[in-house]
């Protein structure tokens, strides 16, 4: 491998929990700066495959007490998966990876007691691509005291210096969770205090998407067409349970089922009410978020599958005092975000440089961390979690 100091391309996988597919990514990085990318794309699930992931997804603080053959069945769907959809993507580009991040597939998150699982096994997947593979990024920062998730702020940071933006702004995921980063680009390094603070806002898209799929059979409510028809009832609104939640003081961070009694209150609604009440939900709480942030963010940037709905745009620009865009407008790919994160994370990683900060995850000092497999003959493992002072 080639000096780490020096800017290598690293290949970026994430699937997140709206089960949309797998985001491959590559990114030219020094672990500092942002210097080029290649574009990414998303590899789709085939049913058998999404249907013993979903089973994980649903299960996972169960199977985590009694693990069943249905949790070997996702894992060998992980580990397949996530090795096709990177030798597929890395045989059509004129670059080839030094390293790949590999985050895994999360199926349980409860930061409260101090432990995250995703699964996924970044040694095997060395030897598939014959390619160090960096993964494990957050056990080290919940060693440290943090939440574990996000863990793209520190991408972010450097993406906000990439397009010369001086203001503070907003990076803002609306995935299966919605997370924001809030960026003051003035700062010289992430782990900085006062340079991020970052948090997951509450719903994103996992409610609504579950609720199309349960009452459609569609993976999630396309264009906002279901919610444009409907109207939202203020009644089931107010009764959302996340108000405790929008309440805590950040960094705080949610498991993709955290609101699962959110949905049972929706019961009864027509598919297009339900649809305009939990796309408002969504928009509701990230709106809530700017209470918690040290001044309001001159933009917002949008991620995530959310930016491509239009109603839950509207509700945001009207809601939000601040230009409210899809992140395209200053040139990224709002698809490839978080696969790019964790491209830039992993040689960020290899450097023994911070994933982390008290302002991201609430660590007690900016850490480091990520486990590094070598494929064979090579082969080695070491756990990068050493933490860091300013």
């Amino acid at each position: 491998m080639a000096d780490v100091f020096d800017p290598i391309w690293s290949l970026g996988l994430m699937s997140g929990t709206s089960m949309d597919g797998i985001d491959v990514a590559m990114v030219l990085t020094d672990g500092e700066r942002v210097l080029d990318w290649r574009a990414g794309e998303t590899v789709g699930y085939a049913a058998a495959d999404r249907a013993a992931i979903g089973y994980a997804l649903e299960n996972g603080f169960a199977l985590r007490e009694t693990p069943d053959e249905g949790l070997v069945l996702a894992e060998r769907a992980v580990l397949g998966c996530h090795a096709a959809a990177s030798a597929r993507h890395i045989a059509g580009l004129d670059v080839v990876p030094e390293v790949v991040g590999f985050h895994g597939q999360t199926i349980a998150h409860d930061p409260a007691a101090g432990w995250t699982w995703q699964i996924g096994d970044g040694a095997r997947l060395a030897e598939a691509l014959n390619v160090p593979v960096v993964w494990d990024f957050r056990s080290a920062d919940m060693v440290a005291g943090g939440e574990g998730a996000p863990l793209a702020p520190f991408f972010h940071f450097a993406l906000a210096k990439r397009i010369g933006t001086v203001e503070p702004v907003a990076f803002l995921n609306i995935g299966g969770v919605a997370n924001v980063t809030w960026v003051d680009p003035r700062k010289g390094a992430p782990e900085e205090e006062g340079a991020l603070l970052a948090f997951d806002t509450g719903p994103g898209n996992a409610l609504l998407n579950d609720w199309m799929m349960r009452h459609m059979g569609e993976p999630l409510d396309r264009d906002g067409a279901a919610a444009g028809r409907g109207r939202v009832v203020a009644d089931r609104l107010a009764q959302n349970a996340v108000a405790d939640y929008l309440a805590r003081v950040p960094p705080k961070s949610l498991d993709r089922n955290s609101f699962a009694l959110v949905a049972e209150r929706m019961a009864g609604l027509s598919v297009e009410d339900g649809a305009a009440t939990l796309t408002a939900l969504t928009a509701e709480t990230i709106a809530a978020a700017v209470a918690h942030m040290p001044a309001p963010p001159s933009r917002w940037l949008v991620c995530g599958g959310g930016r491509l709905n239009p109603v839950m745009m509207g509700i945001l620009a009207e809601r939000l005092n601040a230009p409210v865009v899809g992140i395209e407008a200053v040139g990224l790919d709002g698809d490839m975000l978080e696969a790019q994160a964790f491209a830039y994370l992993a040689v960020r990683s290899l450097r023994g440089l911070p994933l982390s900060a008290p302002g991201t995850t609430g660590c007690a000092m900016p850490v480091t961390g990520g486990v590094v497999s070598d494929p064979r003959p090579r082969r080695r493992e070491h756990r990068l979690g050493s933490e860091r002072s300013h």
